[in-house]
């Protein structure tokens, strides 16, 4: 049953943030979102397309996988989007709503392009400087059209603010070595969380006073997981795990927890279908409102991911269930490689730890279960030989039906894009 009022449409993406937030379980204190997910709903296996940032962002406006909607690297690097790809702000423009965005984009040079019908430019990306923006126009414009913001910090982006206190207290991060400058490293990231919480809790408050509240779906995500070796740029779920949290109208309420495994590729859909917008067949995604209703469990037996280029070449692809991931790369490459890793303290962490000596598997199986930090390969083992071909199938299947340009063999960049060299240390 449609409803008759449109929702107003709010979302807050951040850069770089993955799951580390208090309502995901992490050691660092993030109160305003703690409530939206204690008011909302909060999703805990909810995954990107792509650990980067403009495809994994591209997937989450089109619907489609990155190299079906053509963004299999970075704008600013000179990646792009397919011509006429349909977007979820032109969508909803096209329907009747008010498009804005504040703050950063990644998926175009021209913000325009996607939909947007005004753009707020602050003197930074930062949410120290967009959230006033948001803030400003929410007190002093009577909107009478159901809207669309999208609300872009460049948090938690690296280079991270330097952490200068005790580290004792700071929780590492499984995948990474337990040592003083990686747990710093986490301190300072955990500076612009804290710091991006804070503003949310301020755009929330100023929505409140707004008297839009009741109207409007909250939405806060981001785009991959967090900017530390062994996570973002990788396949691993540090790298593709995302925040997903919803607040408002449509069943979005009451401080649930969905734990079915999600995309970020069924976000399109489901905004569109919220609003009563039909879903145009070319996305690939599903809308989720089954599972919000409670007429469904999940939507997907597994989710594929990818990536092509990041800084550099490292065409790579997976595929994930509840339980296993299979991951297949397609170049030879270090486990974590260099170019592709963001500069910082635990860079030279990994470095010195061998990480980027040690060759990766052309093949990688992992049991979630009782492997969750995907470190005990079991290609070679016996015991999961038919998991080990049902897993490639399900990879295979998945490309051709996508026509994945990587079933051809090396994927070329676009035209004029800038690509750094494989045996690069920095990107």
């Amino acid at each position: 049953m449609k409803r008759e009022k449109k929702p107003n449409i709010l979302i807050i993406i951040t850069h770089d943030t993955g799951r580390h937030l208090g309502c995901y379980g992490s050691g660092v204190d993030t109160p305003n979102l703690n409530k939206l997910a204690e008011e909302g709903v909060i999703f805990t296996n909810f995954f990107c397309t792509a650990p980067q940032c403009s495809p994994s962002r591209a997937s989450l406006l089109t619907g489609r996988y990155p190299h079906n909607n053509g963004l299999i690297g970075l704008t600013h690097r000179g990646f792009r989007l397919n011509a006429n790809e349909l977007l979820l702000p032109n969508l909803l423009a096209q329907a009747g709503y008010s498009t804005y965005l504040f703050g950063f984009q990644h998926e175009s040079p021209n913000p325009y392009s996607l939909g947007y019908q005004k753009i707020f430019k602050a003197k930074s990306n930062s949410c120290l400087d967009v959230t006033p923006l948001v803030i400003d126009f929410l007190e002093n414009n009577k909107l009478k059209k159901p809207f669309f913001m999208m609300i872009g910090f460049s948090e938690t982006h690296r280079p991270f603010p330097q952490y200068e206190g005790p580290v004792d207290n700071i929780e590492g991060f499984p995948y990474l070595p337990d040592v003083e400058d990686v747990r710093r490293d986490i301190a300072s990231l955990n500076i612009l969380v804290r710091r991006v919480d804070e503003k949310i809790g301020e755009i929330l408050r100023s929505l409140d006073e707004a008297d839009l509240r009741d109207d409007t779906l909250v939405v806060f995500t981001t785009d991959h997981g967090v900017a530390f070796p062994g996570a973002k740029a990788t396949l691993f779920d540090p790298g593709i795990e995302i925040s997903m949290i919803m607040r408002g109208p449509g069943g979005f309420e009451g401080g649930r927890k969905i734990e079915a495994l999600l995309s970020n590729l069924d976000f399109a859909p489901t905004i569109l279908d919220l609003c009563g917008i039909p879903i145009p067949t070319e996305m690939q995604g599903k809308s989720i409102l089954p599972i919000i209703r409670g007429e469904a469990k999940r939507l997907h037996r597994q989710i594929f991911v990818e990536q092509t280029y990041h800084a550099a070449y490292d065409p790579i692809r997976g595929v994930r269930t509840d339980r296993y991931k299979y991951i297949r790369s397609f170049e030879k490459r270090p486990f974590w490689f260099p170019p592709n890793v963001d500069g910082g303290l635990s860079k030279e962490v990994a470095r010195r730890f061998g990480y980027f000596n040690k060759p990766r598997p052309p093949e990688m199986l992992f049991d979630l279960e009782s492997d969750p930090i995907e470190r005990n390969n079991l290609v070679n083992d016996p015991e999961y030989t038919d998991i080990l071909k049902r897993m490639r199938l399900l990879l295979e299947d998945w490309m051709r039906r996508t026509s994945d340009p990587l079933l051809k063999g090396y994927v070329p960049p676009h035209p004029n894009a800038r690509v750094t060299p494989p045996d690069s240390y920095t990107p």
